[in-house]
């Protein structure tokens, strides 16, 4: 774990026990405040990050430090321990329990790292442009899988669905999948599985470092946390309460995934679009207009198809690009286009192959839900291919033809 700056603990004036964690792990200088000094010393002392222990205080003077930490630059982690209110959005939630101290320090190792990243991306970006944490809008930017089969699920879904998107699974089996061709910021493992499964389940993303450091909620009660899991919290409660603990981690990880594609844009000199990883409209034109020219005069297939989302729902059109840049192969190229849709040129495919492979990226979309009502966007997918006589803009004008034939 990199040395970034001290650790700011804030609390009343008794030392708090995860204070002693920190002493013990001997990766930070800590620093510690009392709450009648806690601003002051977010200016003075430049914390790498604050831990704040929340037995003590009300929800007006935490707010104000929340509010004084938002505005620092890199992102300046805030870890919230024991929270008996609402949280402000830039707070993390972290709930003792007895003999894990060990989470702690996983957590804010991860926190850390966030703000590594998030100080790369602003030493890189040319020209500078601001990048928060409060930028983060969970309704446009970020998925959970909620995973449960019980009377809890249908509550959890409507609850969780009201403040960010939904993909519901109601197996591992089901669950797996999603995580494997999905770009996933949470999980909330719900009620109907055994102990044994929930354990196997746990154990398996513990093991895997592509989703080691995603949140997850357990809501069973009785599960011992001795896991590799930095962001696991066990919630046994409402609905409202398992949304409360897992929404500002789901938060964090959106921020750091915005981070990561912004990084991969300037890695590619801007040639990249941030939100959706795919190309910017101007350089799929030229790779476009460069694959027509060469399977011309070198033959072979290039087929282009269009997902057309329903443009009330601006959100599934992310969604489906997020998840055609993880899934396409990497001859395939796509971008974003006005109006809703997603183009996506196929490199050395005949049109069957073409029509098999949009399907299979189609069918991955159709089980996200966006919003409070539950609606679905599925896409209206058309293929075009490569005809002897075709130039780059007489194929994507058939496409366009074939795409308002199926609109109608």
């Amino acid at each position: 774990m990199s040395q970034q700056g001290p650790i700011l603990v804030v609390s009343t004036a008794q030392r708090p026990s995860f204070a002693d964690a920190l002493d013990v792990a001997k990766l930070f200088p800590v620093i510690e405040v009392e709450w009648a000094d806690a601003a002051r010393a977010v200016d003075q002392v430049q914390p790498a990050a604050v831990i704040a222990a929340l037995s003590e205080i009300d929800e007006a003077g935490f707010s104000a430090l929340a509010a004084r930490v938002a505005a620092r630059q890199p992102y300046l982690p805030l870890i919230a321990i024991d929270p008996q209110m609402a949280l402000p959005d830039n707070a993390i939630p972290f709930f003792q329990i007895q003999g894990h101290s060990g989470r702690l320090i996983a957590r804010l190792g991860v926190a850390l790292r966030i703000r590594s990243l998030h100080a790369t991306v602003m030493r890189r970006q040319i020209p500078a442009a601001s990048i928060a944490l409060s930028d983060i809008d969970l309704a446009r930017e970020a998925t959970v899988l909620l995973i449960g089969r019980g009377g809890a699920y249908p509550t959890l879904s409507v609850t969780l669905g009201e403040r960010t998107g939904v993909v519901g699974a109601l197996s591992i089996e089901a669950a797996a999948n999603h995580l494997n061709v999905r770009d996933i910021d949470g999980i909330v493992l719900a009620e109907g599985f055994s102990a044994r499964v929930v354990d196997a389940f746990l154990t398996v993303l513990a093991e895997d470092s592509r989703f080691r450091h995603l949140p997850v909620v357990v809501t069973s009660g009785d599960l011992a946390p001795a896991y590799d899991l930095p962001n696991l919290e066990i919630v046994s409660g409402e609905a409202a309460q398992v949304a409360a603990a897992v929404l500002p981690l789901i938060r964090q990880h959106a921020f750091e995934a915005g981070l990561s594609r912004t990084l991969k844009s300037i890695d590619a000199d801007g040639l990249v679009d941030v939100q959706s990883g795919l190309l910017t409209s101007d350089a799929f034109d030229r790779d476009f207009a460069s694959a027509v020219y060469q399977t011309q005069q070198r033959g072979g297939g290039l087929s282009v198809a269009r997902f057309a989302f329903d443009p009330a729902h601006p959100r599934a059109q992310i969604d489906g690009a997020r998840i055609i840049s993880r899934l396409m192969r990497q001859m395939d190229f796509g971008a974003i286009q006005d109006g809703g849709s997603v183009i996506v040129a196929f490199a050395e495919t005949d049109l069957k192959t073409a029509h098999a492979i949009a399907r299979r990226l189609s069918s991955v979309m159709r089980h996200t839900s966006y919003g409070p009502r539950d609606a679905r966007s599925e896409p209206v997918v058309t293929v075009a291919t490569l005809l002897p006589k075709d130039s780059a803009k007489s194929l994507l004008s058939r496409l366009e033809e074939e795409a308002q034939r199926a609109a109608s």
